[in-house]
């Protein structure tokens, strides 16, 4: 039987509540919240959910139900000065997250976190540093903030309009320096699990606008991401060596003037 509008909905609700508890990364949640609107049929609608709890049913449409949100006045940092930091893999996102880099690299890949609602918000803050979050395609990006001397930008592959997708939202401040959003189509694929909903999904995904696409920039993307990535490393290292140079300069010259006082005395 074909699936109406409103059942699609109801699965994408149970989805989102799905992820409240903890069943579902963020990659999953997307993928079959995308998968979901793609389904055609009743049976294609109850693969998405025959490993969550209540889900043996064809699927009903419920009231505009909205899943808990991340919240609370504490935020979660992730901090690189001269150095490196990175999140990744298996990880839960309880509340609102921060990532600061001055002269270093900050990374946060959301696709394996365990999110507790549908908004993710982010406050990004780069001098002379690199902050990159990377998302699931098929979330919405929202992106805002000031960059002096520096980019901030989205390479993602949005959900189309109307979908109840997840929302990633970043707002930068970025001082010679670079906060960027990439999807999965520029950055290294993650390991995912196979169900039998995946073939029929990953037919009527590539046949979306934008995908193919994508796939043939991937490459050139990677290769451009990489030289530059490479020489603002080059660029690092070279700061940092002349910043140590300094100090120890400054020391030298303390312990000199330590002695020369004594000598003096």
């Amino acid at each position: 039987m074909r699936a109406s509008d409103a059942e699609r909905e109801a699965v994408v609700e149970v989805l989102r509540q799905a992820s409240v508890e903890g069943r579902l990364t963020l990659a999953e949640l997307t993928e079959r919240t995308e998968a979901a609107y793609l389904a055609q049929t009743h049976s294609e609608l109850a693969q998405l959910t025959t490993d969550l709890p209540n889900a043996g049913s064809a699927p009903r449409p419920s009231p505009g139900s909205v899943a808990a949100r991340p919240g609370g006045s504490n935020r979660q940092w992730f901090v690189a000065v001269m150095g490196d930091t990175k999140r990744n893999g298996k990880w839960r996102i309880d509340q609102e997250l921060g990532a600061v880099a001055v002269m270093g690299d900050v990374t946060l890949d959301l696709r394996e976190a365990e999110v507790r609602g549908n908004v993710i918000d982010i406050v990004a803050t780069s001098i002379m540093g690199d902050v990159k979050i990377i998302v699931p395609d098929g979330v919405d990006v929202e992106l805002s903030g000031v960059a002096i001397m520096g980019d901030k930008k989205v390479k993602v592959i949005e959900a189309p309009p109307g979908q109840n997708a997840p929302i990633v939202r970043v707002k930068a401040f970025v001082l010679m320096g670079d906060v960027k959003v990439i999807g999965d189509s520029q950055a290294q694929p993650i390991r995912r699990a196979l169900f039998a909903w995946s073939d029929w999904w990953q037919e009527r995904r590539n046949g979306m606008p934008g995908y193919l696409e994508a796939g043939n920039a991937a490459i050139s993307h990677r290769e451009a991401r990489r030289a530059a990535l490479d020489e603002f490393r080059t660029m690092r290292r070279d700061a940092h060596r002349a910043w140590r140079e300094m100090r120890q300069e400054a020391r030298d010259a303390r312990r000199q003037g330590r002695r020369e006082w004594r000598d003096g005395n």
